[in-house]
């Protein structure tokens, strides 16, 4: 066991860095980037927290998870008691250990950034999920009673799969309806391997099947069958369907060949495994210079993506400094590390295509900083005859994504926005009182864990309406 720090030395110790694979390396592979603690790395990062009561860390996680609890058992290498732990909470440890943006929620709340750097929470808890997968151990039973209660839920992203595992937990009849031929949502349509493979979010959702939920693929809720008929089945119905249609600049261009959404782009590339073509059979087109339009983590996952699958040149066009960037600055870095150009304080204002109809370039302007907007960050304003061309044969739209109104429409009672999002309260309550949603079609575009925490909201809501029923 690795030796126990004393608190004064806790406070001085930084925390324990990750490995990760060599840029040159791994712009020439799909492989994982971060490589993972070992044991005794993850022991010596764990012995860092205070244990602090109360613990500020688990406030700040929309999934609850019991962050002092797990790390103390960690610390002890009970790593399944850890693993228990965190179980308890949060059915997707894996996946969050390695997309949540840690910085902002568990580790922006711990009291270590008082001294220097936070206990690396997402690093222990991405530990003992794999550890928990490398040994194929499961904590999944089903449970012993029934409730003769079924809930549908509509999308298999981190969502619609919290709620489905709180809910089968409690003894409810689950069945989940997924559009697209595997399940996971945004995890496996919009998030590279690089950044988290397939086969990790296939484990979690392995394990929450295994607690007696169905989960019915290639299954388009408002085509293959309606939410009303769904209302009409089903005891209760959630709708975590996300946020999967994507927007575009509305300049001269967009319909030019070598043009795509990040929507496209990255589900061809990961979904349906575009990078491998033709052992799938998928094609995409990078050429020699791609450019992507946009500044968040689906933006650094497009550019990186396209470095990839072998642009020599790959940019990042982006209207406003770095500082603004919504990006997780790890991901920023991993790009930087790569060879990612970025063009800041940038904005395009038309694609410039030939004769055959082929994008060529992609005219830009300068902008500059103005006053604060609605957002709190300072209002890009154009730089006046500050227009050139960016030489591009490849350009990849990641701006933002929208509800797609699929689902809404064969929701009758169901209430949207001017937007197109589902209206729901604070515990994803409808306007019609067999219906909840949660996640990105309620939010718009966000992060996964506060997915994961709607989709949990829903289900303790869901749970207590249809307990006070009987």
């Amino acid at each position: 066991m690795a030796e126990k720090l004393k608190p004064a030395e806790k406070l001085k110790k930084d925390r324990v860095p990750m490995r990760n694979q060599e840029p040159l390396e791994r712009v020439q592979n799909f492989l994982e980037v971060p490589l993972g603690y070992s044991l005794e790395e993850a022991i010596q990062e764990a012995q860092r927290c205070l244990q602090c009561n109360p613990p500020y860390c688990v406030a700040g996680c929309p999934a609850d998870v019991r962050i002092p609890q797990f790390v103390e058992k960690l610390i002890a290498e009970d790593i399944k008691g850890a693993f228990l732990e965190i179980k308890q909470t949060n059915a997707l440890p894996a996946v969050c250990g390695r997309v949540c943006p840690q910085e902002e929620q568990c580790e922006g709340a711990c009291i270590m950034n008082k001294k220097g750097k936070p206990i690396a929470i997402g690093r222990l808890e991405r530990y003992v999920a794999d550890w928990a997968k490398q040994l194929d151990y499961s904590d999944a039973k089903k449970p012993s009673t029934k409730l003769n209660k079924k809930v549908a839920i509509v999308g298999s992203g981190p969502a619609g799969l919290a709620c489905a595992s709180d809910l089968a937990k409690l003894g409810y009849d689950v069945t989940v309806y997924e559009a697209l031929h595997k399940a996971g949502g945004v995890l496996v349509y919009g998030i590279p391997e690089f950044r988290l493979p397939k086969a990790i979010v296939g484990y979690e959702v392995d394990q929450i099947k295994e607690l007696g939920v169905e989960i019915n693929l290639n299954y388009v809720i408002g085509l293959t069958k309606s939410v009303d008929e769904l209302m009409q089945e089903y005891d209760a119905v959630f709708l975590a369907n996300g946020a999967g249609a994507p927007s575009f600049l509305k300049i001269p261009g967009e319909n030019l060949n070598g043009v795509y959404s990040a929507s496209e782009f990255l589900t061809r590339s990961n979904l349906m495994k575009a990078y491998e073509f033709p052992n799938y059979a998928t094609p995409i087109r990078v050429d020699q210079k791609a450019v992507v339009v946009g500044g968040g983590n689906v933006a650094m996952d497009a550019v990186r993506t396209a470095k990839r699958l072998g642009a020599k040149e790959a940019t990042i066009v982006y209207r406003r400094g770095r500082k603004e960037m919504p990006a997780r600055a790890e991901e920023i870095g991993h790009a930087e590390e790569e060879g990612i150009k970025f063009e800041l304080l940038t904005n395009p204002v038309k694609i410039l295509g030939d004769e055959y109809g082929n994008v060529v370039g992609i005219e830009c302007v300068r902008m500059e900083l103005g006053e604060p907007d609605e957002s709190g960050r300072r209002r890009p304003q154009v730089v006046e005859g500050s227009n050139f061309v960016i030489d591009a044969d490849t350009v990849i739209i990641a701006i933002g994504q929208s509800a797609n109104p699929i689902v809404a429409r064969s929701a009758t009672g169901v209430e949207t926005n001017k937007w197109g999002y589902f209206v729901a309260d604070e515990n994803g309550k409808t306007t019609h009182p067999k219906v909840w949603a949660g996640g990105d079609i309620v939010t718009g575009a966000a992060t996964v864990i506060l997915a994961v925490g709607a989709g949990k909201k829903a289900a303790k809501s869901i749970h207590e309406t249809l307990s006070n029923k009987q």
